[in-house]
């Protein structure tokens, strides 16, 4: 927005010299100089030009400050009028576009019938205050009553009426296009496809527009879209137009149908009331949680939200109940490597560690070998951050850090429980690496995660956290590193021959085929060639030379290799193995593993 900056009259000032309309007598000459002072600034303000002054001289017979006002109060041209008026209140006027209203929020608050009504539109906020454009700023009972509204104090700016009818009308014509856009998407939603289990009920008077039925419609095929699509998480992000709408599918990032700027505070403030936050609350972020059941399943839905320059973004993960129920047999491991990790979730004490990014698997793998482990005979007990998913016969904990009750001071209390197998949703601290090596040495089966690159940095980082090397030797069992890679579709999958930089890769790891799979892309995968995905792993078992080695406080490079001498497959070679499977691509192993090789 490019604004003019006006003339500032010192009428305030004491002296009466400074002022061209002040009625004391002044020598000729000094009247003379501050009537060409004041059409300087007329003209810079770009009020009247050359042309005007001639076109006056001629009418008036001469050119002084009485004579160009009666000229502007005659004129047709409106654009003149106001630029004078914003002139002598000392305001700013402006050529008034679409591209002024920066923040739509305020319009919502007040509402277009109510602008249109009343030649007023909110633009931004600046600072403390409100930037309101006006086409009559003497109208105080109406500017009052915009400051009220908006619960701010107003800065104005003005400019003619045309302007500001023809904005609102775009604004208008948008949101109507807009509006019909998100109708034709949502169809025949209803308000009740999306089933909220767990709500409080309170007082929403706050944003009564995030209750209309548009906007639960539009949010309930939000979130029933992204189930139907496989998608782990909803990413909402204003942007200057719309709002950015995207999905993330297979652990990529897909953009989604976006709707209007003008509906952004109201699909946040319908995500806040499903998930019990504080509405009002814009500036801090936010987490949440809530449980809906969608076309008969139940899913736990993770919202959180973030201030950002453009407004609040919002992140909603999914949470399938039912994705979890998987057994250690569906991961994906071979049957070597399956068959050692069931053996060591097996032993009666000890610790062993899952390791990789987040969204990596990690709490899939170590709920799958709960599953697995699940008997009568067994107290399992878990201590999470927060607690996913629900399993039957197994006690977990919810850790709360703002009551004191943390991973360390759950674990502690857990121990009194007569536990023998704990889970630790994750080892953050020393005090809680210790404390959970302490148990594994006493009798105890602890699992949890790391986050690592690999297997053999699990222990490093042990180190690095304060863990003394001797007990880490004496209390690792094993360490398993995992990535997530996308599948090839099973509807467009085909057989292609390797490109010779493929096959010479391959060969590094002693594999020679001459056919390959990928997929050729299509409805069902959205034409990626991709759909759902596969874990690659890599599965460290500690023995007396590895334990030995720990005790030194090994290098990070010279651990690694000793671990894959002693027969560790590395999450590459276990990805090309399920290359040559035709389970996914080797562009897809090298994108998930090339920071860890």
């Amino acid at each position: 927005m490019s604004f003019n900056d006006p003339f500032i009259s010192s009428n305030q000032d004491s002296d009466a010299t400074s002022n061209p309309h002040h009625n004391v007598w002044q020598p000729d000459e000094i009247i003379k100089d501050q009537n060409n002072e004041w059409l300087n600034n007329l003209k810079a303000n770009k009020i009247i030009d050359s042309d005007i002054c001639n076109e006056i001289n001629e009418q008036f017979g001469n050119l002084d400050i009485n004579s160009v006002e009666q000229y502007i109060q005659a004129s047709d041209n409106v654009t003149i009028k106001q630029k004078y008026r914003a002139y002598n209140a000392s305001l700013k006027y402006i050529e008034l576009s679409i591209e002024d209203v920066v923040n739509s929020q305020y319009i919502d608050q007040l509402g277009l019938d109510f602008c249109k009504s009343h030649q007023i539109l909110p633009l931004d906020q600046q600072g403390a205050r409100i930037l309101v454009c006006v086409v009559d700023p003497d109208n105080l009972v109406i500017i009052d009553e915009v400051s009220h509204k908006l619960k701010a104090s107003v800065k104005l700016v003005i400019t003619t009426d045309e302007a500001i009818n023809r904005v609102i009308d775009e604004l208008a014509a948008s949101s109507g296009q807009d509006q019909q856009d998100i109708e034709n998407v949502i169809g025949d939603m209803h308000e009740d496809e999306v089933e909220i289990v767990e709500s409080k009920e309170e007082d929403l008077d706050l944003e009564k527009i995030a209750e209309e039925s548009p906007i639960i419609r539009y949010v309930n095929y939000l979130i029933s879209n992204a189930v139907k699509e496989r998608a782990s998480d909803i990413h909402i992000e204003p942007q200057e137009k719309v709002v950015k709408i995207r999905l993330r599918i297979d652990g990529i990032l897909f953009e989604s149908v976006s709707p209007p700027i003008q509906m952004h505070a109201a699909i946040i403030s319908r995500l806040k009331i499903m998930a019990n936050l504080d509405i009002s609350e814009r500036r801090l972020p936010q987490d949440g949680r809530i449980r809906a059941m969608i076309h008969g399943r139940k899913l736990d839905l993770r919202l959180s939200t973030l201030p950002t320059a453009s407004g609040e973004k919002a992140v909603l993960r999914i949470l399938d109940t039912q994705s979890i129920q998987v057994t250690l047999n569906q991961l994906g491991m071979d049957e070597e490597a399956l068959t050692i990790w069931k053996r060591q979730i097996d032993q009666p004490h000890g610790i062993i560690l899952v390791t990789g990014p987040t969204g990596s698997g990690k709490t899939t793998t170590l709920y799958s070998s709960l599953g697995q482990m699940n008997r009568e005979k067994l107290n399992i007990s878990t201590v999470e951050d927060p607690v996913e998913y629900h399993l039957g016969g197994i006690n977990q904990t919810q850790v709360h850090e703002r009551i004191g009750m943390s991973f360390s001071a759950a674990l502690r209390s857990l121990l009194r429980q007569d536990p023998d197998v704990i889970m630790v949703g994750e080892i953050r601290d020393t005090e809680t690496a210790r404390i959970a090596i302490q148990a594994s040495l006493t009798g105890h089966l602890v699992l949890s995660t790391l986050h690592t690159n690999d297997a053999p940095s699990s222990v490093t980082r042990l180190i690095n956290i304060g863990v003394e090397p001797y007990l880490i030797g004496a209390s690792v069992n094993a360490t398993l590193a995992q990535r997530l890679v996308r599948k090839i579709c099973d509807h467009c999958k085909t057989q292609i021959q390797p490109t010779d930089a493929v096959s010479e890769h391959l060969a590094m790891y002693g594999i020679g085929i001459d056919q390959i799979w990928q997929g050729e892309g299509c409805d069902k995968c959205r034409g990626t060639g991709y759909s759902g995905r596969v874990g690659i792993y890599e599965l460290l078992v500690m023995n007396d030379n590895l334990r030995d080695k720990i005790s030194n406080n090994p290098n990070v490079s010279q651990f690694r290799r000793m671990c894959i001498e002693s027969g560790m497959t590395t999450l590459r070679e276990d990805g090309l193995k399920k290359v040559v499977k035709g389970f996914t691509t080797v562009e897809e192993v090298m994108r998930v593993t090339e920071k860890s090789i």
